[in-house]
């Protein structure tokens, strides 16, 4: 075997690759049933981590979701522009912004509740309840600071 196709050969157990393909299905398919709402899922998960933070800083929502802030502004921009999220400046620190869901982001992600509810549903069911538990906790583990802390520490020999 030589050098490149034992390269070739490591693809097919890349954890990188592997969360990738997963995470675009799974996007597929949530995407799909949360449509007739308006939103992707996407948009939807950073809605909801708005409206659990209250509202939070760039920097507190872009640690929370593990993004840098340029991508959470990217993100940011279709929901501000749709008025669902409005970006507003810190009053106790001016230099400071702070992101916020409008009454029209709340009646979106009010709207698309069910739909949500309705796609975890059909993940699980298909999946299964153990599993998609199971796969949220390894899932919440490996997005932690910790996980990163530890790869980074990790000797690369």
């Amino acid at each position: 075997m030589t050098a490149r196709t034992s390269t070739l050969s490591e693809a097919g157990i890349c954890n990188g690759t592997a969360l990738r393909k997963a995470t675009r299905r799974v996007s597929q398919l949530y995407d799909t049933v949360l449509a007739p709402a308006g939103l992707r899922g996407t948009q939807r998960s950073l809605m909801m981590h708005i409206a659990r933070a209250g509202n939070p800083t760039m920097g507190e929502l872009a640690a929370a979701l593990v993004l840098d802030r340029s991508a959470l502004a990217h993100n940011l921009k279709p929901l501000e522009r749709d008025g669902f999220v409005a970006v507003v400046a810190d009053p106790d620190d001016r230099r400071s912004r702070r992101v916020e869901l409008t009454a029209l982001g709340w009646a979106k992600l009010d709207q698309s509740q069910a739909l949500w509810a309705d796609a975890q549903r059909r993940f699980e069911a298909c999946f299964g309840s153990a599993e998609a538990s199971a796969l949220r906790a390894a899932l919440a583990t490996i997005a932690s600071p910790e996980f990163a802390l530890a790869f980074e520490a990790t000797d690369s020999a």
